[in-house]
């Protein structure tokens, strides 16, 4: 998992400067209706963070592990990203990503196979959900690069 999480590390490096560079206005953007704006979107990618990083210690303590999932909208909204400091989410985001870079680093390798269900979806490996978190991350960055 070593891999994993410098991968991790060197994505959340590089996306750190191209979003310290957004402006209020472009983060504040209407995308359209039913979309979030750009500072919903990394509050989204905080509050995964905030979640996978319990998933990812707690599942190497039980096999299997058995997690909620989270309403991602509810959690957007209770939150209130559109109401916060961009610069703030994003020091944010980039210090959760770190922690859970950590903790990826540190998991066994005998825990990786271990079976997680993560509200109603199907079973999978603890290894699984580690690498679906970083493609989640990015297809996220790249939705705020382009829109």
């Amino acid at each position: 998992m070593i891999e994993i999480a410098a991968a991790l590390r060197a994505e959340v490096e590089r996306a750190a400067v191209r979003l310290a560079r957004l402006t209020d206005t472009e983060v504040a953007r209407d995308r359209g209706a039913g979309k979030w704006i750009k500072k919903e979107i990394l509050g989204h990618l905080i509050d995964s963070a905030a979640n996978n990083h319990q998933r990812f210690v707690r599942a190497q303590f039980a096999n299997p592990f058995a997690g909620p999932g989270y309403d991602q909208q509810a959690w957007v909204s209770v939150h209130r990203y559109r109401e916060r400091p961009w610069l703030e989410l994003v020091d944010l985001w980039m210090a959760l990503n770190r922690h859970v870079a950590a903790v990826i680093e540190s998991v066994p390798a005998e825990k990786l196979q271990t079976s997680c269900v993560i509200g109603d979806h199907e079973p999978a490996p603890l290894e699984w959900w580690i690498r679906d978190y970083v493609r989640h991350l990015q297809h996220h960055l790249e939705q705020i690069a382009r829109d």
